[in-house]
This record gives C-alpha cells, sequence and structure tokens, in this order.
C-alpha cells in the first residue's frame, strides 16, 4: 500500500474533537500483503498478490474482508511504525465474507472495540480507518442501510453504505464516534442517493460477527451447514438476471449453462431479483443438492439440472503451521 498520499486534513477527524483516542485507534488498523498460489481457484479474478488492511481485535487476531485472504498460503501484516509480521490466515466465512489471521509475532498493538451497527443510523458521522495513520483517516456519513447482493452468490440482508469512498476500502475499519468498529471495509460503490450516483463504501456489519467468532476461532469457519454454490455469477439489469461468467469446472458449467443466458426460473419459481435467485437456490436444501434452473436463449426456454457444490471444495486450503 502507498503512504505517499494523505487526506486534506478537513476530511480527516480531528483528534480535539472526537470522543476517543484516534492515535490509538488508527494504529489498531494493519497493511494486510495477501499471497496466493498461481494455481489457486481464485487467482484468475482476485490475483495472486492481494493488499489491504486488517483491525486489530484482540491480542495478535485481526479481522479483514475474507477476499484478501481466501487460498493464501502467506500473509504480512505492517503496523504504522513499519514493523512486519508474519501471519496465518485462521478463518474465512463465506455468507458474511468476513476473515480472520492469526499474527505469529508480537503486534503489540491496542485492539479496537466492536460497536453495535443495529444502533447506526442512516445520517450518522462515522470514520472510515486504513492503514497509514491519522492521514489515511476519513470523516464520512452512513447513506444507506439496505439488502445487498454481489455476483458471486453472496446476499447480506443489510449492508451499510458511506460516503465519501475512501480508496483503501477493502479490510478498513468503519468506527463510530466513540471508536467502536462497525464494520469492515468491502468494496467501492456507486449508491444512488436522490437523483445522483455517488461514491461510496460498503460495509459488511460488525454484528454479524459475534454469533459466529467463536466457532471461527474454533473450526476456521462458521458452523453451518455449506450453502448450494453454482459458480454461476450473475448480474441483475432492470429486472433481467443475465449469466455473465462461469467458475471453470463449476456446477453451472457442468451442467451446460452458457454465458448470455437469462434465469427465468429456479425450481419453477420466477426470482424477483438476484438477492431472491440465490435464496430460492439455498432454500433447496444444502450443498450437493439439485437445482432445477430455466434459462432462455436464442432457442427459447431451456431447463437445466444443477448439482451443487461446496464452493469451499474447490479452495485450497491454509497451511497449517
Amino acid at each position: 500500500m502507498a503512504d505517499d498520499w494523505a487526506f486534506p486534513e478537513n476530511l480527516r477527524p480531528d483528534p480535539r474533537q472526537v470522543r476517543f483516542d484516534l492515535e490509538a485507534a488508527v494504529d489498531g488498523v494493519v497493511a494486510l500483503r495477501a499471497e496466493i498460489p498461481p494455481d489457486a481457484f481464485t487467482a484468475s479474478i482476485l490475483g495472486t498478490l492481494r493488499s489491504g488492511n486488517g483491525i486489530v481485535i484482540d491480542d495478535g487476531l485481526v479481522l479483514t474482508i475474507g477476499y484478501l485472504i481466501t487460498e493464501a498460503h502467506t500473509v504480512w501484516l505492517t503496523t504504522n511504525d513499519s514493523r512486519v509480521v508474519p501471519a496465518h490466515p485462521l478463518a474465512y466465512d463465506q455468507a458474511t465474507g468476513f476473515g480472520l489471521v492469526r499474527a505469529l509475532g508480537s503486534l503489540d498493538l491496542p485492539a479496537l472495540a466492536r460497536g453495535r451497527t443495529a444502533a447506526t443510523d442512516i445520517g450518522d458521522d462515522v470514520f472510515v480507518l486504513g492503514h497509514g495513520g491519522q492521514p489515511h483517516a476519513l470523516k464520512a456519513t452512513v447513506i444507506a442501510k439496505r439488502e445487498f447482493a454481489g455476483y458471486w452468490e453472496y446476499v447480506l440482508d443489510e449492508a451499510l453504505f458511506t460516503a465519501p469512498a475512501h480508496p483503501q476500502w477493502g479490510g478498513a475499519a468503519l468506527v463510530s464516534t466513540d471508536g467502536r468498529v462497525l464494520g469492515v471495509g468491502s468494496l467501492l460503490v456507486g449508491e444512488r442517493v436522490g437523483d445522483q450516483t455517488i461514491q461510496g463504501n460498503m460495509v459488511v456489519p460488525i454484528d454479524l460477527l459475534e454469533p459466529i467468532l467463536a466457532d471461527m476461532l474454533r473450526l476456521g469457519h462458521a458452523n453451518r451447514p455449506p450453502r448450494p454454490w453454482l459458480g454461476m455469477y450473475t448480474a441483475q439489469e432492470d429486472d433481467v438476471l443475465i449469466v455473465g461468467g462461469l467458475a471453470e469446472r463449476g456446477p453451472a458449467e457442468d451442467a451446460g449453462v452458457q454465458v448470455g443466458d437469462v434465469v427465468l426460473e429456479v425450481a419453477g419459481q420466477r426470482p424477483s431479483g438476484l438477492a431472491d435467485l440465490f435464496r430460492k437456490v439455498w432454500r433447496l436444501g444444502d450443498a450437493g443438492v439439485e437445482v432445477p434452473l430455466t434459462v432462455a436463449r436464442d432457442e427459447g426456454p431451456t431447463r437445466l439440472r444443477l448439482r451443487s457444490a461446496d464452493r469451499n471444495d474447490f479452495l485450497k486450503k491454509p497451511r497449517l503451521h
């Protein structure tokens, strides 16, 4: 991550005006760099060198966004005082997107306390903290709380959206005016506000972490049955669901789904949108369940039967230390 830039002072939180120790809070956000094998399943999509942020939430325990560490074999953490510490990818939860890494050396950094996303409202003042100290801390506002669906078969019932956008969004800490973590930065998005579209960040709410944290530490994942995965990258354009890509050797490709197909029905039911498409698939059962799919092509409706899979079966597992 480049450190030779800074937000203008008027965009940063003023340490004299905030109700928490700003210096300690920004020191609790580290740079995260992950190296992924070239033959990893996600290498062609997410790359083999991934950089972002991590949030210290306990002694040596760092919370981040999971796509940074998926299939990583090497992880390095860098502190604001330029210390570099190796880390181990500990856990990744597909449903929420959270990732955890464990530092393999002493970080000696303050842990950030966790707040409650449920108590956060649209219009609230917040701060987005990236690695790099106070120059990389940004004053922001919650501009939306709503459902979010991602083409990679991902749904949050209620995500947070903030603006202005932080350029180091991946794994950044969204904190409240009292310095508590409200969520983890995930994406750069265009959000409609009134008659304008503005750039902002999509943030995974911290409230989703508490019910699964103990299992992630113990098992490396949340203790829930794996959802059926199709490997079908679908986009929504108005009310139309279009297949924009296919995971190589994934269930959709194996069943004959084609790029450009328009999804009409799942098990005989028409999905109302992208999130509803995924939920209809997930309601059919756990990973491995058969998914009847009707798609439209030039020649008309085509009915296919997909044998779903557990996405984790396609991913390289972390090496044990």
